[in-house]
């Protein structure tokens, strides 16, 4: 376990501007360069859903990776990607949404999740909740129970925890 009092905003870097003007960009890169504050974000990922027997962590590519994977081998559940088209070379279900301007897919292998498995979705980021929206929606198709979807940060005013309202959401760092 690691020190409480790492203030995990000290490895959030904002970057005006980018990708484009106006936009103001949360980069995590400060945070992954130290062992410390990566060691704090999985130990406070994992605190709310120790012992509630999570089977699978699963997270879309591909930041939620970064994240989602050491967080599963702390839950001692398995790691479950959610990829976009053509980059799973196996048997996969699918899912498109809709985005503000189009269409997106999903994809995860058919023996990913079982029915009835328990699943804990992760991205490092919470925004509008598209995407995890659809990887949730992927993940009941096949039946399985979402037990939450957990978040490094949270980018409250972008409406992402109303889209997800149905789930139990916890996010380690909120920006308004």
């Amino acid at each position: 376990m690691t020190d409480g009092s790492i203030n995990l905003r000290d490895y959030i870097r904002d970057v005006p501007d980018f990708p484009k003007p106006g936009i103001l960009f949360r980069d995590i890169t400060p945070l992954l360069k130290s062992p410390v504050a990566m060691s704090a974000v999985i130990d406070r990922l994992a605190a709310p859903f120790i012992g509630q027997q999570i089977d699978v962590v699963a997270a879309a590519e591909a930041r939620g990776f970064i994240f989602a994977a050491p967080l599963a081998i702390r839950l001692n559940a398995a790691f479950v990607p959610i990829r976009k088209p053509g980059k799973l070379p196996f048997e996969s279900h699918s899912l498109t949404y809709d985005l503000e301007y189009g269409s997106d897919t999903v994809q995860m292998h058919v023996d990913g999740v079982a029915p009835a498995q328990r699943v804990l979705v992760l991205d490092d980021l919470l925004a509008t909740g598209g995407t995890v929206d659809a990887c949730c929606q992927l993940l009941e198709k096949c039946d399985a129970e979402i037990v939450g979807c957990a978040f490094v940060i949270n980018l409250k005013g972008l409406g992402g925890e109303q889209r997800l309202s149905k789930y139990k959401l916890h996010s380690l760092l909120t920006y308004e």
